[in-house]
């Protein structure tokens, strides 16, 4: 999906969406599951580029907003905001933000107010919600 067609809205059955991912995968972009710290391949990952939605291709954060917050997640400082919907997440006796791409509901992971400046945000995501794709020279 390019940049300019983020804006279309993905809708898709949960039969289509079990097909096309990985169950690990789907069970936390659509049944909102969460990796087990410091297991997921972006936890410690720093190489230039961008983080895109595994499940539709919307740009969702730089490698220059990723930062090392010792979390077992990785974790961003801000995103492209336009593609990206925030959600009150009660669950698990918590009072949480959830992270929730806004082109295709995928969930995310969390958004939490222990970030660096001058955000002081920290977008904690799981791995399996996010395709990297390298920054070209």
């Amino acid at each position: 999906m390019s940049d300019k067609d983020s804006n279309k809205k993905v809708i898709k059955s949960e039969d289509e969406w079990r097909e096309e991912l990985p169950e690990e995968v789907f069970n936390i972009v659509r049944l909102k599951g969460t990796e087990r710290p410091h297991t997921g391949k972006y936890d410690k990952f720093y190489e230039p580029g961008e983080y895109r939605c595994r499940c539709c291709g919307s740009l969702l954060f730089d490698s220059g907003e990723k930062f090392n917050a010792s979390c077992g997640w990785p974790s961003f400082s801000s995103g492209h905001l336009e593609n990206i919907e925030e959600r009150s997440d009660n669950s698990w006796r918590m009072q949480r933000t959830e992270v929730v791409c806004a082109t295709c509901d995928a969930h995310l992971g969390h958004v939490f107010e222990d970030g660096p400046p001058p955000t002081g945000l920290r977008y904690c995501i799981n791995s399996a919600s996010l395709l990297f794709k390298e920054e070209e020279s």
